[in-house]
């Protein structure tokens, strides 16, 4: 206990027991035992907080990658669409295009 042996803690007792008095004594052990137990109490919550905060650290990582993940695969599929609708867009006013060539040729030949 902090490089404390029995001697060192016997000679404390007996000054503690000379100046407190030994009327106070067991009062003064009593609050100093509870002070202990809180600060071995909070030592243990803060060390709680800190798992969970990793453990948070650990799925807000997993949801980051699964958010990345569902952007590149949305931007995929309208970085596709779009390519389709190009496409789609650009044959059908080519086909438009020809369809009223081929009215106006059989116009002009009536």
């Amino acid at each position: 206990m902090f490089g404390i042996g029995m001697p060192e803690v016997l000679l404390i007792l007996a000054v503690a027991l000379i100046v407190i008095g030994p009327k106070k004594l067991p009062d003064l052990a009593k609050s100093l035992g509870r002070a202990i137990g809180e600060f071995k109490k909070a030592t243990h919550e803060f060390k709680e907080s800190i798992d969970i905060n990793s453990d948070l650290k650990d799925v807000k990582d997993t949801f980051e990658d699964m958010n990345e993940n569902i952007k590149e695969a949305v931007d995929i599929k309208v970085d596709q669409k779009s390519k389709t609708a190009e496409g789609v867009s650009t044959s059908s006013s080519d086909g438009k295009k020809v369809e009223n060539e081929s009215a106006e040729g059989s116009l002009k030949n009536d």
